[in-house]
């Protein structure tokens, strides 16, 4: 059952080497959940990936071109989310990671973190952002929908389908107000 949403209980912060395992074990969580939509009986939540997403987060925090942002809800981490700045002639943004514990899915922790990335891109002067979302993943690729974002007309779908590119073009993507009491 899901937790009601308690908008004053979410907390989005910036995520430190003591929420590793957390975002490991939600991020796997998540991930095993949406491919078992595909593929139902694929053990997607083994240790491996665990561990494998254990050292994926582990690198995003230790580098330095990369922001990695955790929620929080009463003293637990329930979503986390990680962007990129890429080089190039105008200031962009890759939002490398975007994840919601399972059992918080439509509570508002995705927006919250979306949100927060948003301003944080306005304040840094970040003109475009891009994503990559896996081909399959209906849920996410409508939650960036209804957020603005459209295929990348530059970067047409992986040859397998696999995986789509999105953008968000800042200019016209308004920052949300940061939360009451913050």
């Amino acid at each position: 059952m899901r937790p009601a949403p308690d908008e004053a209980a979410l907390r989005v912060r910036a995520a430190t080497a003591a929420d590793l395992a957390a975002i490991a074990a939600l991020h796997t969580g998540a991930r095993a959940a949406y491919h078992r939509a595909r593929f139902p009986d694929a053990p997607f939540d083994l240790p491996a990936e665990r561990a494998r997403w254990h050292d994926a987060w582990s690198h995003d925090l230790a580098r330095d071109d990369t922001s990695a942002l955790c929620a929080v809800r009463h003293g637990t981490v329930v979503g986390a989310a990680s962007y990129r700045h890429r080089a190039g002639h105008q200031p962009a943004v890759t939002l490398h990671q975007l994840h919601v514990d399972p059992g918080h899915w439509g509570t508002g922790v995705g927006l919250a973190l979306h949100h927060a990335c948003l301003r944080a891109w306005h304040a840094a002067g970040i003109s475009r952002a891009a994503l990559d979302v896996l081909w399959h993943n209906h849920r996410a690729r409508a939650f960036y929908t209804r957020l603005g974002w459209r295929p990348d007309p530059d970067c047409r779908p992986a040859p397998d389908a696999t995986h789509l590119t999105l953008t968000l073009d800042l200019a016209t993507a308004q920052a949300p107000p940061a939360p009451a009491g913050r």
